[in-house]
């Protein structure tokens, strides 16, 4: 098996240009497009981690990779993973909690980050077919955290003093 890793070494750091750049929207799902999404799902898991953005593999297109948990947040009670080109958030919740998050992109920092407890993400899946989530939580918090990696946003700019 090849490491990727070695070909897309995660973009760190805060003041790095490509992840304070804006992601493009995505107009067709081609081939490069499905090759990438292959390879942002692959590295996700190569890298240890549950969600992975495209702008953290040097590509600022809009596209995550997602793992979704069980409301109990046991690593081992992962119940679904997808591929979202061009997520929106289309509904947010007026309740919102307090987590810890970390990411990639910005080593050895664990902080608190106040988010949105549940969303709606409207989202096209690799086929090109319209999908809607209502997600709580976790998931919520993650799909949250991976839309700002697009919109030039990190965890950092939100942390809870």
């Amino acid at each position: 098996m090849i490491n990727l890793k070695k070909f897309y070494p995660v973009q760190t750091w805060s003041d790095n240009k490509i992840l304070r750049t804006k992601s493009k929207k995505i107009d067709s799902i081609n081939q490069d497009i499905l090759e990438f999404a292959e390879t942002l799902m692959e590295l996700m898991y190569e890298y240890d981690w549950v969600w992975l953005a495209a702008p953290q593999l040097w590509r600022n297109i809009r596209m995550i990779a997602i793992t979704f948990w069980k409301e109990n947040k046991k690593w081992s009670e992962r119940i679904d993973e997808d591929i979202m080109i061009n997520p929106e958030i289309t509904e947010k919740s007026k309740e919102m909690s307090i987590s810890k998050e970390a990411c990639l992109s910005v080593p050895n920092v664990i902080w608190k980050v106040k988010r949105h407890q549940n969303i709606v993400v409207e989202y096209l899946d690799i086929f090109g077919r319209k999908k809607k989530k209502k997600l709580r939580n976790y998931n919520a918090f993650i799909v949250q955290h991976e839309i700002d990696h697009l919109d030039a946003i990190l965890f950092v700019d939100k942390l809870i003093k």
